[in-house]
């Protein structure tokens, strides 16, 4: 027979339970997401860091002997100085030249797609099939189509009198190339997120424009550019990171000569440069040098973004 004693002491075991239930469960919920986050976000983090202050082999990891601060003085004033600026300026112009006119498209395709067109279901669904498509698939499908010898674009520019141009060895034609399947690629992807962000916008201000005697241009660059505003940044910063981060296209568009951005490095970039000091020269010290400078690199445009939407919030 239970004693008054024995109930207290149940009562307390199960407030005590609860506490730690009520406390408990939420970091046992979470707790997944950290832990794999520390295996394979913080410690490769961590671990290239460390590498990029040794000179280490990648046939003999082991072994590796400190070097301080030199693979970085020797990316930006050393002898690979040359290979790092020119990967640095490919990847700003191939950003440039896929994330404008990107962005551009995206936007306009979002706002025909805003209004009751037929078919307008099927036509937004039909919008993330480059972005569904492989990067590797897409980009040899496009590398075909940009052949010196009876490729597509080659054919098309025919039509119109000029000459065969060989997309793959130019400086230009080469970035031009590569950054038609980045566009090709994220146009739709970042046209549904503006589509998204146009119908939270209020009808009321486009039913006052209209009376105000405002066509459907001036609604657009009155009432619907300036609501877009923070979700247009949002996509700026995120396709840049992107840019950044550009790798899958150039390498496979280069074929043989991919993995140094081309016979010339005319359309390296910073991740294409990373891979081929670290698994074709086997500088893994180097290598890690190039990511925690690219993610330098992502840290200020973190930081960028962070200022650019305080002083939007601020002149609103």
């Amino acid at each position: 027979m239970a004693t008054p004693i024995d109930d207290r002491r149940r009562q307390a075991w199960r407030s005590r339970l609860y506490r730690w239930d009520s406390k408990g469960t939420p970091y046992a919920f979470v707790a997944p997401f950290f832990i794999v986050f520390a295996a394979f976000g913080l410690f490769p983090l961590l671990y290239t860091g460390w590498l990029s202050l040794h000179q280490v082999s990648l046939y003999n990891v082991g072994q590796a002997r400190w070097v301080g601060f030199k693979n970085y003085s020797d990316l930006f004033t050393g002898a690979p100085s040359h290979f790092f600026w020119n990967a640095l300026g490919n990847t700003f112009t191939l950003g440039a030249l896929s994330t404008v006119p990107q962005l551009a498209m995206a936007i306009g395709l979002a706002h025909l797609l805003n209004y009751k067109l037929r078919g307008r279901g099927f036509l937004r669904t039909a919008l993330l099939a480059p972005y569904a498509t492989s990067v590797a698939a897409a980009t040899l499908v496009f590398a075909l189509i940009f052949s010196p010898e009876g490729g597509m674009a080659n054919w098309f520019i025919h039509l119109f009198g000029f000459s065969p141009i060989n997309w793959e060895a130019g400086k230009w034609t080469s970035q031009i190339a590569i950054s038609i399947i980045v566009t090709w690629r994220w146009t739709g992807y970042n046209a549904l997120i503006y589509l998204a962000a146009m119908q939270a916008v209020p009808g009321d201000l486009y039913e006052a424009a209209s009376i105000d005697g405002a066509n459907r241009l001036r609604q657009f660059w009155h009432v619907t550019v300036p609501a877009l505003r923070p979700t247009i940044l949002f996509t700026v910063v995120i396709s840049t990171i992107g840019a950044t981060q550009l790798f899958g296209e150039p390498f496979l568009f280069g074929g043989q000569s991919g993995h140094q951005g081309g016979t010339a490095n005319q359309y390296e970039t910073l991740g294409v440069l990373m891979y081929d000091q670290g698994f074709h020269n086997s500088m893994l010290g180097r290598a890690s040098a190039v990511a925690w400078t690219m993610f330098a690199l992502l840290l200020l445009l973190g930081l960028a973004n962070a200022l650019i939407a305080r002083w939007l919030r601020r002149s609103q």
